[in-house]
């Protein structure tokens, strides 16, 4: 754990795309610590950086900026030991990524990200979890809308869970009851590059649609997880429900936090996500249509010729919904979880403003900040943990203090 020791509480690496300035946007306003935060913003140009810097009137004495090469070692070990967290937001990670968290484990820095590639972020565990317990590093990916609603809503609800009964629940299910949000280009390179992979590389499909891909390494007993691949009428909601495009990270993401917390999760704990679609023929329809589009767009990335069109047609990195569509965008999701005795608890998790950019970047702020200057109700020690099983409730407790996000008892 880096700790308050170094001369910065965090970096923000790649602050010129388009995530990336929200951050900082972000950063620019937040007050709420007793002292100042100290973060610099950092990437591979220096004349981008002070255009961003410039259009967001940030103050060059307050918030130093630093250029380097991301594919020089040395440069990303110095930087990194200067700061107690990196806030990275420069992907796709498959792709640039890599280098930032060896120099994060090598130097026991604090690390979060934005990653949904689960294919990478498994390679990372992989190669360097063994060295991050070793130097104290808390590396924890996955820090935005993909997956710290789903991870810390199912830690919510376990925690009310063993309140009211005693116990935890078996079997949890997240639905998505509404949802209004935008592309960045970014994101959909981030998603190509993972269709790449998994185009050429049969290993990499089977970690993609593996739920315990993520748990590599630790104990664990696998059983059938009841993932949503096909439009249906669930009848437990009372609803038709269609696959969710972000259940398979966040699917992922929570069953490691299951296996890293044995103390708070059933050995045989069940976990799956959809998006719901409303009742009748007009519900059904919405599946059908909804889980069409997916399909088609998974497919066209898979397959060469069609993904080079959806390279041209679709927002180039840097470029993403502007600040109207931001502010209009909202989500509601809503977990039901069951104990071995089939007793319910409910919970419901939402934000008010759109979830992939305005949120995501908060969510990620108040995790950086919560490794950065939090001292008590979080984990010390280095690894590669998730947002639940790192942060936990003192986490909730940020989001709901300064990110409009709320986690509340539905019943």
């Amino acid at each position: 754990m880096a700790g308050n020791k170094r001369e910065l509480d965090l970096v923000v690496f790649g602050a010129t795309g388009f995530a990336g300035r929200i951050v900082c946007e972000y950063l620019r306003d937040y007050s709420a610590e007793k002292k100042p935060l100290h973060w610099v913003m950092a990437g591979r140009s220096r004349a981008r950086l002070q255009a961003v810097q410039h259009a967001l009137n940030i103050a060059q004495n307050l918030v130093p900026l630093i250029s380097l090469d991301n594919a020089d070692t040395s440069e990303l070990i110095a930087l990194c030991r200067r700061t107690s967290v990196v806030l990275s937001t420069a992907g796709p990670y498959a792709l640039y990524g890599s280098r930032l968290v060896a120099a994060c484990v090598e130097t026991g820095t604090d690390y979060v990200d934005l990653s949904g590639e689960p294919q990478w972020i498994r390679r990372m565990i992989i190669q360097y979890e063994q060295r991050a317990i070793t130097s104290g590093a808390r590396i924890i990916h996955s820090c935005g809308f993909d997956s710290i609603p789903s991870d810390l809503g199912v830690y919510f609800l376990q925690q009310q869970s063993h309140v009211r009964f005693g116990q935890a629940a078996d079997r949890v299910i997240m639905r998505v009851k509404a949802i209004r949000g935008g592309l960045s280009g970014g994101t959909i390179a981030s998603g190509l590059n993972t269709a790449v992979e998994a185009a050429t590389d049969p290993s990499v499909r089977r970690e993609l649609s593996n739920p315990y891909s993520l748990c590599v390494g630790l104990s664990v007993d696998p059983i059938k997880q009841n993932q949503v691949r096909f439009p249906k009428f669930d009848r437990i909601i009372g609803s038709w429900v269609t696959p969710f495009l972000m259940a398979g990270i966040n699917t992922q993401t929570v069953l490691r936090s299951s296996a890293l917390m044995p103390e708070q999760f059933p050995s045989r704990f069940r976990y799956d996500e959809a998006l719901l679609t409303g009742k009748g023929l007009r519900g059904a329809w919405r599946a059908a249509t909804t889980a069409l589009g997916l399909g088609i767009f998974l497919f066209a990335a898979s397959t060469s010729g069609t993904r080079n069109l959806l390279q041209r047609l679709c927002p180039k990195p840097g470029n993403g919904p502007n600040w109207d569509k931001r502010e209009a965008g909202f989500f509601d999701l809503r977990f039901t979880g069951w104990t071995d005795d089939s007793q319910t608890t409910r919970v419901k998790v939402t934000g008010n403003q759109d979830p992939g950019y305005n949120t995501t970047a908060k969510m990620i702020c108040q995790a950086a900040i919560c490794l950065a200057r939090d001292k008590s109700g979080i984990e010390k020690s280095g690894g590669f943990w998730t947002p639940a099983r790192a942060m936990g409730i003192r986490l909730i407790e940020r989001l709901r203090a300064y990110t409009g996000i709320t986690f509340e008892l539905e019943d």
